[in-house]
C-alpha cells in the first residue's frame, strides 16, 4: 500500500525538487499542502498531471492520513507548523535549519534568533543517514541536514574517525555552492546581474553551516575555517578541503573512507589521481569523493560534490523519509 505524504513549500527549489522525487516513488502519494493565503497554480500548463492540493492544518492532515509532512519552509514557518503537524498524527521531516542544532542557544547563536519549540529541538533526529541512521526510524521529527554540511561531514568524518590528520593543523574548506542554494524569494544577491560571471565569498566565519558540521564531525571550531562562495550556476556544491596528514600515501586514505562508506549507496569515492565535479552528481543523490596527497609535505586535500537541491535538500529528505516507513532507502533515488 501506498502511503500518503504531504508536501509545505512546494513552490520553492527544494520543495518542487521534492516533488519531482515523489511523483515517480512507488511507495507513496504526494500532496501539495497550501501555507500561503494566495491561491497559485502548481502548474502553467492547463493538461497538467498535478498532484491535488490540500490545506495545510491538523484536521487536513489527519483527514487524509498523512503519514509524513515535509517542510520546504524557511525556519519560523517549520517552527510555527512542525507542532501543528506532529498534533494531527503526522511524522515531519523538516528541510529547514529550525531543529538541526539541538540547543536553543546554540540555535540563537548561529541564527540570531530565539528558538520557539525548545523541546522539539531537543526531540529532532540530525538526518544524515550515514551517520545518523540509528536514530531516523523511529523519529517523529527528523532535521534534514543542511547542503554545505552534507558534504562537508561526509568527507570530514571519516578522517576524524580514523585519526587520519593532524588536529593542530585544523580543516580548511574551501565551500562553493550554485545559486539555488539561496533559495527562490528574489534578492539583490542572487539576481543575474550580480551573479553572472562573478564568484563572491559570504558570511565567512559566520556561516549558519558550519555548527552543524562541528557537532557531526567532532571538530573543535577552533579547527575548522570554513569559507561559503557563491558560484554563477544554478545548482551543485564542491568542497575543496584541506588538511596536513601523516598518511604515507593516497590509497591509505582512500581506504579509509572505502571502508566507512564500504556498504553506503550514495557515496561514491574516486580512484586516485581522479577528483569529482558539479556535472557528475548534477540531480542525483550521490556524493562523490576523491582525495589527493603530497607524501613528502604532508599536504592533503579532499574534494567533496553534491548536488545541493538533492544530497544537499530533497533527496536527502527522500532518503530520510523511506528510513522512517521502512522502504528501502534508496527507492526513487536510483
Amino acid at each position: 500500500m501506498r502511503r500518503k505524504v504531504g508536501v509545505v513549500g512546494y513552490r520553492g527549489y527544494s520543495g518542487a525538487e521534492l516533488v519531482r522525487i515523489l511523483e515517480r516513488h512507488s511507495g507513496v502519494e504526494v500532496a501539495l499542502l497550501e501555507h500561503r493565503d494566495e491561491a497559485a497554480h502548481a502548474s502553467a500548463i492547463l493538461n497538467a498531471k498535478t498532484p491535488p492540493r490540500l490545506p495545510c492544518s491538523e484536521e487536513s492532515v489527519r483527514s487524509n492520513h498523512l503519514a509524513i509532512v515535509f517542510l520546504a519552509t524557511p525556519v519560523e514557518v517549520s517552527m510555527e507548523l512542525a507542532p501543528a503537524m506532529l498534533a494531527a498524527g503526522a511524522r515531519v521531516v523538516d528541510l529547514s535549519g529550525a531543529f538541526r542544532l539541538r540547543t536553543p542557544d546554540n540555535y540563537k547563536r548561529w541564527y540570531h534568533a530565539d528558538h520557539t519549540q525548545p523541546a522539539l529541538l531537543a526531540e529532532a533526529a540530525y538526518g544524515l543517514p550515514e551517520f545518523c541512521r540509528d536514530r531516523i526510524p523511529a523519529a517523529r521529527l527528523v532535521a534534514n541536514p543542511g547542503c554545505y554540511p552534507t558534504a562537508a561531514n561526509l568527507a570530514i568524518r571519516p578522517l576524524v574517525e580514523a585519526g587520519a590528520f593532524d588536529r593542530t593543523a585544523g580543516i580548511v574548506c574551501d565551500a562553493k555552492s550554485g545559486v539555488s542554494g539561496a533559495g527562490r524569494k528574489p534578492t539583490l544577491k542572487t539576481s543575474f546581474c550580480e551573479v553572472t560571471e562573478n564568484l563572491s565569498a559570504y558570511s565567512i566565519l559566520t556561516h549558519r553551516h558550519v555548527p552543524e558540521v562541528l557537532l557531526i564531525s567532532g571538530l573543535e571550531e577552533r579547527e575548522f575555517s570554513f569559507t561559503a562562495q557563491l558560484l554563477p550556476i544554478d545548482r551543485g556544491i564542491l568542497e575543496t578541503i584541506y588538511f596536513r596528514t601523516s598518511a604515507a600515501s593516497v590509497a591509505e586514505l582512500l581506504a579509509i573512507y572505502q571502508e566507512r562508506y564500504a556498504h553506503e549507496p550514495f557515496v561514491r569515492i574516486y580512484q586516485p589521481g581522479h577528483v569529482p565535479d558539479i556535472h557528475v552528481v548534477a540531480r542525483t543523490n550521490f556524493c562523490d569523493i576523491g582525495v589527493t596527497l603530497d607524501p613528502a609535505t604532508g599536504r592533503a586535500v579532499v574534494v567533496s560534490a553534491i548536488d545541493n537541491l538533492t544530497k544537499g535538500a530533497a533527496g536527502q529528505a527522500v532518503q530520510n523519509m523511506n528510513l522512517m516507513l521502512g522502504l528501502l532507502e534508496t527507492e526513487g533515488l536510483l
